[in-house]
Parts: structure tokens; C-alpha cells; sequence
């Protein structure tokens, strides 16, 4: 089939004009909203694991379109005028630009593979081999420990009296704080903890940071480590995090603060 030169211009406009068409989502009182902005929010969407649908691309859109109303409707009440609203604008502003610098640093400095693994090696070395199921009771003062230990001695149960335990997360359901490697205490805790045989309290109060503490230990296990894939997302944001603090430190040292 062969076009001729007034065919031709209309079929070549119509190509050019298509992807124009296309990058407006919907107007709105005649103001467009740009197929850009949709498509970033479906990025966005992407990335925290959001599959990619027509439902979910209608649903943006219907948001953006119901944005762009009431936006309209607060430019016409002055709302941009506000001085408030000028200096929340300017904030969250500086809070997009700072993201998307941080984002680009470490797409130019990633999290390897080797620091994965390295990071890995450290936590391996430093896990416990045992976790402990404890329970505890925690008080202000070394009096009312000894007169907890006292009750223990007498016959109390452990479940009864931790009811007046100052942490009343445990406390409500009998001081259990579940099954935890000795490193998830303080180290007064856990070297009273460990040192205790399954089905044994502590006969003197445990005093640490947060006040003083009556110990049971219901029992152990043999601790199971989390293999480097399970745990390799956690990793990497915690190197990504370290990253962008150093980052971040040593842009500080270079300003100048006054």
C-alpha cells in the first residue's frame, strides 16, 4: 500500500501525537495531570512489593485525579500563601532531594556481596548457642525483690507475684519473657540467667538499669542461627543505613557550622 504525501503527513502527525496524548493521565477544570506522576507512584508501589495491575494503575489515577480537585480548591482559599504551608512545602522539598541524593549514593556504593557476608561471619561468631526461656519479675528497690524471693521460698507461685512487676508487658502473662539468647539482656541478666539451673529462681535480687529483678529459668534449647539468606535482607539495610551515616558525617566535617 502506498500513501500519498497528504496521507503520509496525517499518519506521521498521528504518531507524534500519540505519545504526547499519552503523557497526560486526565485534566482536571482543564488543568493536566501528567502519566509521569502515576507512573512514579507505580514505582513506588513496585518497590515495597506491589504488583502492577490495572486495578492498581485505576486506583492511582482516581487518587490523583481526587488530588488534583482539592488542590485546586486550596489554591483558590490561599492555602500555598500560608506561611506554614510555605515552610512545610520547603521542607518536605529538602527531604526529596536529600532522599534522592541518598539513593543515588548508593547506587554508586553498594552493599557487595562480600559485605554481606563478612557481616554475616560477625553475627555467626558472636550468636549464642543456647537460647533460654526465662521469666521475670522487675521492682524498684532490693526490699521488694527480697520479699518477692521470700514468697518464691514460702511456696508463692512465680506467675502470681509477677503480676506486680514493673514491666506489665511480661507481668500480665506471668513475667514469660519467651525464648532469647543471653545477649538480648543486659549483662547483669544474663550472666544471673545463665547461671541458673531449669526450674531455679535468683535468691538474690539481680539490679540493673532498669531496677531490680527476680529470675526464673523455665528451660533451654539449642539455639538455631538463621542462615545468611534469611536473614541477608536485614543485613543489607543495615550496611545501606551504616553507609549513608558516614556518608552523612563526613559531609558535616566539611561543613562549615558556625
Amino acid at each position: 500500500m502506498t500513501l500519498k504525501p497528504a496521507r503520509l503527513l496525517i499518519a506521521l502527525l498521528a504518531t507524534v501525537a500519540l505519545p504526547v496524548m499519552a503523557q497526560t493521565l486526565a485534566t482536571v477544570n482543564g488543568k493536566a495531570i501528567p502519566a509521569a506522576h502515576a507512573e512514579l507512584i507505580v514505582k513506588q508501589q513496585a518497590a515495597q512489593g506491589q504488583a502492577d495491575s490495572p486495578e492498581l494503575r485505576n486506583a492511582i489515577k482516581e487518587n490523583l485525579i481526587n488530588r488534583e480537585v482539592l488542590v485546586q480548591e486550596a489554591e483558590k482559599q490561599g492555602m500555598a500563601k500560608n506561611a506554614d504551608v510555605k515552610l512545610a512545602l520547603e521542607n518536605a522539598r529538602k527531604s526529596i532531594i536529600v532522599n534522592a541524593m541518598m539513593g543515588s549514593y548508593l547506587k554508586k556504593n553498594p552493599v557487595t556481596e562480600a559485605d554481606i557476608k563478612a557481616e554475616y561471619d560477625k553475627f555467626k561468631a558472636q550468636a549464642s548457642d543456647k537460647e533460654y526461656h526465662a521469666r521475670h519479675i522487675l521492682v524498684k528497690t532490693d526490699a521488694e525483690a527480697k520479699a518477692i524471693i521470700a514468697k518464691l521460698k514460702a511456696g508463692s507461685k512465680f506467675e502470681d507475684l509477677a503480676k506486680q512487676s514493673l514491666d506489665t508487658g511480661s507481668g500480665a502473662n506471668g513475667g514469660d519473657l519467651d525464648w532469647a539468647p543471653p545477649t538480648a539482656y543486659v549483662k547483669p541478666f544474663s550472666d544471673a540467667l545463665v547461671a541458673l539451673k531449669k526450674g531455679q529462681f535468683t535468691e538474690t535480687p539481680v539490679q540493673s538499669q532498669f531496677g531490680f529483678h527476680v529470675i526464673r529459668l523455665e528451660d533451654t534449647r539449642a539455639a538455631k542461627v538463621p542462615t545468611i539468606e534469611e536473614i541477608k535482607p536485614q543485613i543489607t539495610e543495615s550496611l545501606q543505613q551504616r553507609k549513608l551515616q558516614a556518608y552523612a558525617e563526613q559531609l558535616r566535617k566539611k561543613a562549615v557550622v558556625k
